[in-house]
């Protein structure tokens, strides 16, 4: 699991690689809040997603709940590349899209 954040004036983008958890939620809270509070749009990449076990539930509520308040702040947010098939399908099977998650945030 790795959770970096590369931040310039105008983009901030928070990089996730491997499986991220309950056990990284911390983390991923501190990094998007870090993210938010900076200057303009936040963009998170998914590209580097464990196959299997890339975001878990707490995981996809942190991510919506920070769209949804950079939306409130009328900041961009957005999540970039694609999330590996396999978490895209477990997420599909429990009834939620994730960029449908995302678009309906705020």
């Amino acid at each position: 699991m790795s959770i970096t954040l590369e931040q310039t004036e105008s983009l901030s983008v928070i990089h996730l690689e491997g499986a991220i958890d309950i056990a990284s939620a911390a983390e991923l809270k501190e990094t998007l809040l870090k993210a938010l509070g900076g200057p303009g749009e936040v963009q998170v990449s998914l590209d580097k997603l464990d196959k299997a076990t890339g975001l878990d539930v707490t995981a996809v509520e942190l991510l919506w709940a920070a769209g949804r308040e950079a939306k409130k702040a009328g900041a961009g947010f957005s999540l970039v590349g694609q999330a590996p098939g396999e978490v895209s399908a477990a997420l599909a099977d429990a009834g939620l899209d994730l960029m449908q998650v995302f678009q309906g945030a705020g």
